[in-house]
């Protein structure tokens, strides 16, 4: 039986492992915490369709000085810590010019077309379907001009990928959603995409999945990770658990790791916040504030308020200047009540320069194999690209065509 070692319990790494385990390979699972308690348990919750598009560097003159003087709430960095990001974010600037920002697009299309049927298939199988509503979500403008822009770009989506949308006025998102206080211009609500109340539950229930099909969930340090005969070695609680494959899914630790077997990855991290309100009046769906770059998600715990991207020093104390904004704006909307955590949440979002996920074997390391970099969409991504790696170290024809997702490329 081929045997494999997945460093890494988010959504990422249980992919991994829910489909290396329906391809006959005995996996060991292997994490320091429990299964989707980093990154996978703080996003908004969304399973996001409409994503067809990555999410490219903005490249106009209005919207970088918006960022540069703190104007945005999109994007707060630390200016005394820029430097170690400036490498990552040239290279994702140039990435994101029009004619790459194209060809990425086609690719991860492709791969995110497939992230909604990979999550149905384990939800039925992990007994998950409480947890989950298929009504989309919904995007707030609070002008005329962004709501105007919002509805020619749906349009643009829809007429190219086929995604379904439709244009909300104030009155209809007001009869949609009675407990805001304003409705802007109105809102574009996204047909497909599936919510989730709480996403560290849903990876726990796909990890529980993993371990009544037989896997084994470990814990352990991924810093151990070596090689040991033929195969791969990493040392647990339980002792050392030897494999012949290793993969790699560590989100943002991924580069740190790897750095030791001589590859520098290049990765922008963002940190995210988020904190829970637990007497708001509840939405229906959850909202995408476009102006304040937040989101208001409905959750088991409360009322999810998240942030956008922050650039800090890996050792930077939290300062959650941007969640405090989106929480100002969001009181301006609907009743908060009482936050239900005196100190937020925060994490690490993975990245890479050219916006696509890194999925394939290691360049110079028989056996190893690296799944990572996933950005805004890991929670989203993970059991599509999941399958995509399974089907590689398999010998089986790929879900879609690999190379874009392949390590090395530049």
């Amino acid at each position: 039986m081929r045997s494999a070692i997945v460093l890494g319990a988010g959504m990422v790494g249980i992919g991994t492992a829910l489909h290396l385990q329906q391809r006959g390979w005995s996996v060991a699972l292997v994490d320091r915490g429990g299964p989707g308690r980093e990154t996978s348990y703080g996003n908004a919750g969304i399973i996001q369709s409409e994503a067809v598009e990555p999410y490219a560097m903005p490249r106009d003159r209005a919207a970088l000085w918006a960022i540069a003087t703190g104007r945005s709430n999109d994007v707060h960095y630390e200016l005394r810590s820029l430097h170690r990001h400036l490498g990552p974010l040239l290279r994702y600037w140039w990435h994101s010019g029009p004619r790459r920002h194209a060809v990425a697009s086609h690719a991860y299309a492709g791969l995110i077309g497939h992230a909604v049927p990979e999550h149905a298939a384990l939800i039925e199988a992990a007994g998950a379907a409480d947890l989950v509503r298929r009504d989309g979500f919904r995007v707030l403008h609070r002008d005329r001009r962004a709501m105007d822009e919002a509805v020619a770009e749906a349009e643009r989506l829809r007429a190219r990928y086929g995604v379904r949308a439709r244009a909300l006025s104030s009155a209809d998102l007001a009869a949609a959603e009675p407990v805001l206080k304003r409705t802007g211009a109105g809102a574009i609500h996204w047909e497909d995409p599936w919510s989730v109340r709480d996403p560290g539950a849903l990876v726990a229930s796909y990890a529980a999945l993993f371990a009544r099909r037989g896997g084994t969930l470990l814990r352990g340090e991924a810093d151990s990770l070596a090689p040991a005969g033929r195969g791969w070695s990493v040392r647990t609680t339980d002792g050392t658990v030897e494999a012949a494959a290793a993969v790699v899914a560590l989100g943002p630790w991924s580069p740190a790791l790897l750095r030791r077997f001589g590859y520098r990855i290049a990765m922008v991290r963002k940190r995210g916040y988020h904190r829970h309100w637990r007497n708001a009046r509840t939405l229906d769906l959850p909202l995408y504030d476009a102006q304040n770059g937040t989101v208001l998600a409905p959750m088991a715990a409360g009322l999810r308020i998240t942030t956008g991207a922050e650039l800090a020093g890996p050792d930077a104390a939290t300062g959650p200047v941007q969640l405090a904004r989106a929480e100002a704006a969001a009181a301006g909307l609907l009743d908060l009540g009482g936050p239900r955590e005196n100190a937020p949440w925060s994490g690490i979002r993975p990245c890479m320069p050219d916006m696509l996920p890194v999925v394939g074997p290691a360049p110079r390391h028989p056996g190893l194999w690296f799944h990572f970099g996933h950005g805004h969409q890991g929670f989203t991504l993970g059991p599509a690209s999941g399958r995509l790696l399974a089907e590689a170290m398999s010998g089986e024809a790929p879900l879609v065509p690999p190379a874009p997702f392949r390590p090395g490329r530049r």
